[in-house]
């Protein structure tokens, strides 16, 4: 499970980015790509050379898979669970016109080849999808994702069994499942939500007035089930106020996603284990700045794409993210 977002600023700067919400235990890192990297996929049928540099968040299994990230070009792309609807080919047919890319690579790729998402739209059309087992699941990732550029313009990519469908995305937001029209469709359900507060209303002798502050949010849902999320992320956006500049917009983005978040022992999976909240990130795709925190240290740490040490020609890390949180003492 996860969520996604996108916030613009009235500066006109674009914000992009998710909660990682996993029942298995990551360990990521954040790593930058250098430009002209080159790659195998993991199929083995191409080799990848990546145009743009960029920096991601992701974890080394057997192959570095990223999840999320936005390169130097402004665009951004993100991975997020799809179970029960994404459906992958798991053979590699011998097509000249096509290249294969494997689900749990498209953020790689993706973020290594497009300028933004109308290139990415029409890259789409030349790649097939390809469902490959991870050594960390050991199961084919069930994904879809949500790509965004410096415009705010946003879309969302899923594979079904009738194929690769691509959808414009005026919301800017994105959970799991159900498919993307779904949740779209869903919203409809609660027009009546409102951040304005219900009025006295009388009832034959009886005159009915609301308990308190947020009586307009009745009926927003309040649980994790990926339709609650999206309709609740998608209410928090739509109501909070443009920021005015990009410390504002990343103060509100963690806030919305709060909203989100998902604490140990409240999602508990057959097999025993906690689906719970493991960093949130978000990315400034104006400046390739990446704000994140983990469930383990609430203090935002920052990153940036733009280093003066950056001329590597291999990946490099900038550190796991899974750090233990400190306490500045005020005595």
């Amino acid at each position: 499970m996860c969520t996604a977002m996108t916030m613009q600023t009235a500066e006109g700067e674009t914000f992009f980015g998710r909660t990682m919400d996993f029942s298995f235990t990551l360990d990521p890192e954040l790593f930058l790509v250098p430009r002209n990297y080159v790659w195998s996929n993991t199929k083995k049928s191409a080799k990848i050379y990546n145009q743009y540099s960029f920096i991601g968040i992701g974890q080394d299994i057997s192959d570095l898979i990223f999840v999320d990230g936005v390169n130097e070009m402004g665009f951004a792309a993100a991975a997020l669970y799809f179970p029960g609807y994404a459906h992958f080919e798991t053979v590699v047919l011998p097509e000249v016109k096509k290249i294969s890319i494997a689900a749990i690579e498209l953020v790689n790729f993706l973020l290594g080849m497009c300028a933004s998402v109308s290139q990415a739209e029409s890259i789409m059309h030349r790649i097939r999808i390809i469902g490959v087992e991870d050594s960390l699941t050991n199961s084919i990732a069930p994904l879809h994702w949500m790509i965004t550029d410096k415009s705010g313009k946003s879309m969302v990519i899923e594979c079904t069994k009738s194929g690769i469908h691509l959808f414009d995305n005026p919301i800017g937001v994105l959970s799991n499942s159900p498919d993307f029209e779904w949740h779209m469709t869903n919203l409809r359900n609660y027009m009546n939500v409102s951040p304005h507060q219900s009025e006295k209303e009388q009832w034959g002798e009886v005159v009915l007035s609301p308990f308190g502050q947020g009586s307009g949010a009745i009926g927003l849902p309040g649980d994790y089930s990926p339709p609650s999320r999206f309709v609740r992320t998608s209410f928090q956006k739509s109501n909070t106020p443009i920021p005015s500049s990009g410390s504002e917009a990343v103060i509100t983005a963690f806030h919305i996603m709060e909203g989100v978040s998902i604490p140990k022992g409240v999602v508990a999976t057959h097999r025993g284990t906690d689906d719970f909240t493991q960093y949130t990130a978000f990315m400034n795709v104006n400046t390739g700045e990446y704000f994140y925190k983990t469930y383990y240290n609430s203090q935002i740490m920052t990153a940036k794409l733009y280093r003066d040490e950056f001329n590597c020609k291999e990946p490099i890390s900038l550190g796991k993210l899974m750090k233990t949180v400190s306490y500045n003492s005020t005595s």
